[in-house]
């Protein structure tokens, strides 16, 4: 089995859900014992851990813990940030999360999946992040969103087609 670019990474885990937080570290362990997983459900702790510890990853909830709010706060301090949903799975939050620059938008119902996307985003730049993503998640999105989303966000929003 190969290594995982997440060896040894150091990892923020935002959620309001308990059961969300505990799946995350789950998923990120069981792939990688050597990860180090820091949790915080509330804002105001999410807060404290951004702006006080160095993080290779920071996965955020959008809703429950102000997660655009975090998501500019931790890209100002260079931070690596994927953002994470199941309320705020729309279209218009997926392109805010990309015009937030966060590296990469994920539906809660892919938490088992979650460590090859967070590989991706190690391994990838910001753009080519995104193309992969959308390679992946095309299907799934159209069959949420519906025909017809890309349009409706004005079609040059991502810079590729």
């Amino acid at each position: 089995m190969k290594e995982s670019i997440l060896k040894g990474k150091h990892i923020l885990a935002v959620d309001d859900e308990p059961d969300v937080l505990a799946t995350l570290e789950e998923e990120i362990l069981g792939a990688c014992p050597d990860c180090r997983v820091d949790k915080a459900s509330q804002y105001e702790e999410a807060v404290q851990k951004i702006r006080s510890s160095a993080y290779d990853l920071v996965i955020l909830d959008i809703m429950g813990v102000r997660g655009f709010e975090l998501l500019e706060l931790a890209v100002s301090r260079n931070l690596l940030v994927v953002m994470l949903t199941a309320h705020a799975l729309s279209p218009e939050a997926l392109k805010r999360s990309y015009e937030l620059k966060a590296r990469a938008y994920l539906p809660k119902e892919k938490l088992g999946e979650i460590v090859p996307f967070l590989e991706d985003v190690l391994t990838h730049e910001f753009s080519s992040g995104w193309k992969r993503l959308f390679e992946k998640m095309t299907d799934f999105f159209d069959k949420k969103f519906g025909e017809g989303w890309k349009a409706k966000l004005g079609k040059d929003w991502w810079g590729w087609d």
